[in-house]
Parts: structure tokens; sequence; C-alpha cells
């Protein structure tokens, strides 16, 4: 049951790791367009103004992580000095070869991990609700973080930047369907980040700058009984630490209620 999933997880890192001309023909199933500016969904239609009435796909919820990949990265802290599989530049392995976890506590910056680009990774609990309906609130219990997606009009940029940055968000739809009831369940959400406080994508100090941009495309599936997961594929481009963009895939369970739900601190070890 899971591999099935996992496969249609996978699936979603073609269109980031395969160069624009070949990314729509790899992705199997409908090709996709998003949705224009001010509401209007791609292929005609009626408008979206109401981002959350007209959502293609229900991503409220608690959902729960599976750390099915990258078990001893995620659910361990690694030790100082471990770059495996970043591509990282040599400013970053100095940096990294530099990280003390004690002095980030006592600068305050004990949440460098907890971050956009390295929340998602750790092992915990996500709680998703409409703010509005224009703004998409998902919640953390690893370090009590909260980000915000933002539909439609482009929201102010984080001035000094935080940790979960400014995020522009926006339903991808397949070809020629509008938003909307008609269209449910066939469809993602595109959300890109960009103004966020230099973090690490690890918790062991690899680092990310404040140049970095976050591109994360998150889909709902379904398995044959009826068990809801939703795949994040996350792309970084950072142009001081990465010599070429990170492309990591996550996969989250939905549970009924809040069982396990269990806000914690940032901790820097």
């Amino acid at each position: 049951m899971r591999a099935r999933v996992l496969a249609a997880a996978m699936l979603l890192v073609l269109p980031f790791a395969l160069p624009p001309h070949r990314a729509q023909t790899a992705r199997r199933g409908p090709r996709l367009r998003p949705q224009q500016a001010g509401g209007q969904a791609a292929g005609g239609g009626p408008g979206a103004a109401n981002f959350r009435t007209n959502a293609p796909v229900d991503l409220a919820g608690y959902w729960v992580s599976l750390i099915t990949d990258d078990w001893r990265y995620r659910m361990l802290t690694p030790p100082k000095g471990n770059l495996d599989y970043l591509p990282v530049t040599p400013e970053a392995r100095r940096v990294a070869e530099q990280w003390d976890s004690i002095k980030d506590e006592a600068a305050g910056e004990q949440c460098r991990g907890y971050g956009a680009v390295g929340v998602m990774r750790l092992p915990g609990r996500l709680h998703i609700t409409w703010g509005s309906d224009t703004v998409l609130k998902l919640e953390t219990d690893a370090g009590t973080q909260t980000r915000r997606f933002v539909f439609g009009t482009a929201p102010p940029e984080a001035d000094p930047p935080t940790w979960q940055g400014t995020s522009q968000a926006r339903w991808v739809l397949p070809i020629n369907r509008a938003a909307g009831a008609a269209n449910a369940g066939r469809g993602e959400l595109r959300v890109r980040t960009t103004h966020m406080r230099p973090g690490y994508i690890r918790k062991n100090g690899v680092p990310y700058s404040a140049d970095a941009v976050l591109t994360e495309n998150y889909v709902r599936l379904v398995d044959d009984d009826g068990t809801e997961y939703m795949a994040l594929t996350q792309m970084v481009e950072d142009p001081v630490y990465l010599a070429q963009p990170v492309i990591r895939t996550m996969l989250f369970r939905k549970q009924a209620d809040a069982s396990g739900w269990n806000p914690t601190p940032c901790a820097s070890r």
C-alpha cells in the first residue's frame, strides 16, 4: 500500500529535476497549468476569487510525518560536518564545520533548524487550517512554528526576514479545468517562499542564506483503502551556499483528530 503512495510521490520530483522542455512530458497523467493571477483558473471557466471555497483539494486537518527516507538525517541530528548528499559550496562547508549548538542557544538562534526550509523535514505533525479566504495556515508542532501561504495579491515582504519568510501560494490545476467543486481532488498547491531569515537545511549547521528561495508542491493522495496522504516536494535554491538546487520529497498521512499533537520549543541539539 505505502509503496504505491511512495511511487506516486516520487513522480512529483520530475518537474523539478528535468529541464523545462522535458518536465511536463515526464509527469504521468494530465499536463498541468497554473492558476492565473487574480483567481482566474487557467484554461477558462469561472474565477476563483475565494481561494478557500474554490480550492481543488482539501489539505485542512492534522497530518503526521512518515519518515520513509533519510531516517538518520531526520530522526537524529547528524554530527557536525556531515554534508552527505548536499551539493554545498566551499563557504557552506566552512560554516557547517564551525557549527556549535551551545553558541546557537546562547545567541537565541536555536530555531535555525526550524525555518521554512528545515522544519518540514523534522518528525512531528502539521495542522493546516484556513486563516481567511486568502490565507492558508500551516502549523508545526516541531518548534511550534506557523507558516502562512497567501493567495492572490502578493503579501508584503517580511522585514526583517523571519524564519518562515514570505510565502506566495497558488493552485495548480489540470489543463482546461477551472477551480471549484467540479474539480475537487484534482490539483495541487504550489508555494514560493522568500525573505527567510538564514537558517539550517539540516539541524547540524548546514546553512542556507537570506537569498535562498524555497519552492514547494503539495499534493493530496488517496490510497485504495481511503487513507489520505500528502506528498510534499521541495526545491531549495541558494546562490550563496548551494552549488545547485536541492530537491527533497516528504510524505504525511492524515489523522482523524489531534491525537499526538504536541507543540514543542525549538532545540538546537
